[in-house]
């Protein structure tokens, strides 16, 4: 059994700030290295699940993040007729507990930023402006080199730097993220009284439009369309028209677009590391692990989960070793996989045409699986 005294985080996200606070709670020295220079203010919405919020809520900033953002018990669906009729209106499961709403949606960078400081109040340090270059193991531990030269070692080495991983490619880990055929608009744009839920449209002109609730005064909306190759600061006129297509409350919405409005575009992409998840002392969580279209909105809870399942099994065990990772593995690859499976399966029926009765039951077996602590 190695001690693990020093850990180094590669990513600032949701997933690596989570694990900081774990393992800083826990007494163990943590640094997270993030690229960026800083802390950023631009960002899209995020809807959380009860799962997601269970964890967080675990870390101690559930009250903050209450206050930032918008919670729901229900959703509904809309017609893609000229006034967006309400065509059924559903109780969403409280999968993280009646004492948590089914679901919170918030402005993604506020989440970060409430989960960063609640790093740095455990004892983790957060250093930007830091690219990872180089990852070398030894008997003493890892030693990683960034761009300026500089190198640190840690007894342990965890890759939370998104779908694009720069610590999975370092560690001979070769996975390309693999196009789903669909990608999606999101704009930041201020939400009326009478919408207080997510609300989704499928069909029309678009695959999906859709909209919920990020705080009091504001939402995201979102079209989900075939992939393109666009530029938003070029293209934002097309999102316009496209949300002008829709009825009910998508014509407030495209009267609120324009040229200084928040807005994205992403394309969906997928991929799930297969084996394990480490090489040593260095080990991938999150997007750096698996990724998979929004179309659930698990994406961020399987790796906010994953932050957790491996904090417990590092502190549990008091070190680290191939067991200790062995355990993560086999508690995380069949919920993560699961997800990454329904995920892909509902853009694939999208994007081919092709209806399938079975869609209460893959979300049936998704909720009833993240009903459970991870």
């Amino acid at each position: 059994m190695v001690p693990v005294d020093k850990v180094g985080i590669v990513g600032a996200g949701a997933a690596g700030l989570t694990l900081a606070v774990f393992l800083a709670d826990a007494g163990i020295e943590v640094e997270v290295l993030e690229k960026g220079a800083g802390f950023t203010t631009l960002g899209s919405g995020i809807t959380l699940q009860g799962n997601a919020l269970r964890v967080l809520r675990d870390i101690g900033v559930w009250p903050e993040m209450l206050k930032k953002g918008y919670p729901s018990d229900s959703m509904a669906i809309r017609a893609p007729d000229p006034d967006a009729t309400v065509v059924v209106e559903l109780d969403d499961v409280r999968t993280g507990g009646e004492d948590l709403p089914a679901s919170l949606g918030m402005y993604r960078p506020d989440l970060t930023e409430i989960v960063r400081a609640r790093a740095e109040r455990a004892g983790a340090q957060v250093t930007y402006s830091t690219e990872v270059t180089g990852v070398e193991q030894s008997d003493d531990g890892v030693t990683v080199t960034f761009s300026d030269g500089g190198q640190r070692v840690f007894d342990l080495l965890v890759g939370a730097d998104g779908i694009n991983s720069t610590v999975r490619r370092l560690i001979g880990i070769n996975v390309t993220p693999a196009g789903t055929g669909a990608g999606a608009w999101r704009a930041i744009v201020p939400r009326p009284a009478e919408i207080t839920r997510s609300e989704l449209i499928y069909g029309g002109p678009r695959y999906i439009a859709g909209y919920c609730p990020i705080s009091t005064g504001w939402m995201y909306a979102y079209i989900v369309e075939p992939a393109q190759d666009r530029d938003v600061v070029t293209d934002w006129p097309e999102l316009a028209r496209l949300a002008a297509q829709y009825g009910g409350p998508w014509q407030g919405i495209a009267g609120a677009i324009t040229e200084d409005t928040a807005v994205h575009y992403t394309q969906f992409t997928t991929h799930l590391v297969e084996g394990d998840w480490h090489r040593g002392r260095v080990v991938l969580i999150g997007d750096a692990a698996h990724n998979c279209p929004p179309t659930i909105a698990q994406g961020a809870a399987m790796a906010i989960e994953d932050a957790a399942v491996l904090a417990a099994e590092v502190v549990k065990a008091h070190g680290f070793d191939h067991e200790v990772m062995d355990r993560f593995h086999e508690r995380r690859v069949p919920r993560a996989s699961l997800i990454v499976r329904s995920s892909v399966q509902l853009v694939s029926w999208l994007v081919d045409e092709v209806p399938n009765p079975d869609v209460p039951g893959v979300m049936h077996e998704v909720a009833q699986t993240v009903k459970e602590p991870a």
